[in-house]
This record gives C-alpha cells, structure tokens and sequence, in this order.
C-alpha cells in the first residue's frame, strides 16, 4: 500500500523528534491544521461512538478514493486525528479496511505513548471510517 504525500511528510516530521516532549508538540501543531467543520457538521449523526473525548467525523468520495475531515476538542486528540487523516487521506475501502492503526502509530514512535483509551479511540475512528466506506452511495 503506498502512503499519501501526507503521511510521508508526517513520519519525516516526527522522526526528527528526539522525544516525546517534541513529538507532542509537533502533535498539537499537526493539529491546527484540521480543516475545521461547521457546526452543522458537529451532530450527533457525525460523531463517534467508543471515544472519550467527543470527535466528529465528516466523509466524502470522490471516485474510488475517500476523504474524511475530523474535529476534536481535545487538542491531543485532534494531534492524533490529523496524523491518523495524513495517512489514510485518498484510501479506497479496502485499503482502509486492511490498515494497521497500531503500525502506523509505531512508524511515528507515538504508539508507546498512546494510552488504552485514546488507542481505542482511535481504532473506533478508524472503524467509523470503515463503516462509512462500505455504506451504499447515493
């Protein structure tokens, strides 16, 4: 599977992060660059069930390929949601359905920093998104 011009750029920034404290860091910027959904988009439609946190979740296909927008308020969350989109941005479904989170997590050496809860947060976004790639078009 190749990876998106994103997440090519999201693993050479984090890999030139000595440490945590940096790469928390650069997670809190990454987040700034969410583009941010409308209030119309935070319903309860949209958002994901399984997190902590409350984080919305916006698809949309263009061709084969599926591209989601996210909003959290926490802003670590929203750190791990613009890596999370930088590396599935473009995917087909089933590319999507066979994409390992927790892999994905060690390349950018966050993985030993996520907590149960917000990898399980994570893995229910990464379920939404499979669920909305596999639901019919209209």
């Amino acid at each position: 599977m190749t990876l998106p011009a994103a997440a090519h750029e999201a693993l050479d920034a984090f890999a030139a992060c000595p440490g945590w404290e940096q790469r928390a860091r650069l997670l809190m910027q990454w987040g700034e660059r969410l583009q941010p959904l409308t209030e119309a988009e935070r319903n309860e439609a949209n958002r994901v069930d399984g997190c902590d946190s409350l984080v919305w979740l916006v698809a949309e296909r263009r061709g084969d390929a599926w591209h989601f927008r996210a909003a959290s308020e926490a802003r670590l969350i929203r750190g791990l949601l613009a890596v999370l989109l930088a590396r599935i941005d473009g995917l087909n479904a089933d590319e999507l359905a066979v994409l390992d989170l927790q892999v994905w997590f060690d390349q950018l050496g966050l993985a030993r920093q996520l907590s149960p809860s917000r990898a399980n947060g994570l893995n229910a976004v990464l379920q939404r998104m499979r669920e909305l790639a596999k639901a019919p078009q209209d």
